[in-house]
């Protein structure tokens, strides 16, 4: 009766041995986790840029207004009639 109960009992740590550090244990689950909750993050960032870049190509595709709101903006350009004008922030004055 005895080698039978040391039997369960060593039979019993192999099993929370194996759950709390083996193959497939605890350990690996939070760190499979945290690694799936990262990617949501990265694919949540990466769907928002892609809305953005379909957003612009819409508006590329639909007239002249995107492509010059692009061209002012991206690399300075400026129609022949018009005047740059660019206002700089001020300095904060301490009362």
């Amino acid at each position: 009766m005895r080698f039978f109960q040391i039997g369960l009992l060593c039979l019993a740590l192999f099993v929370q041995y194996r759950l709390w550090f083996g193959h497939n244990g605890v350990q690996d689950y939070t760190r499979l986790k945290s690694a799936v909750a990262s990617h949501q993050q990265t694919n949540e960032k990466l769907i928002k840029r892609n809305k953005v870049l379909t957003a612009d190509i819409e508006d590329l595709k639909l007239g002249q207004e995107g492509i010059e709101e692009r061209a002012r903006n991206e690399l300075g350009m400026i129609k022949p009639d018009e005047t740059f004008i660019r206002v700089l922030p001020g300095k904060q004055h301490d009362n």
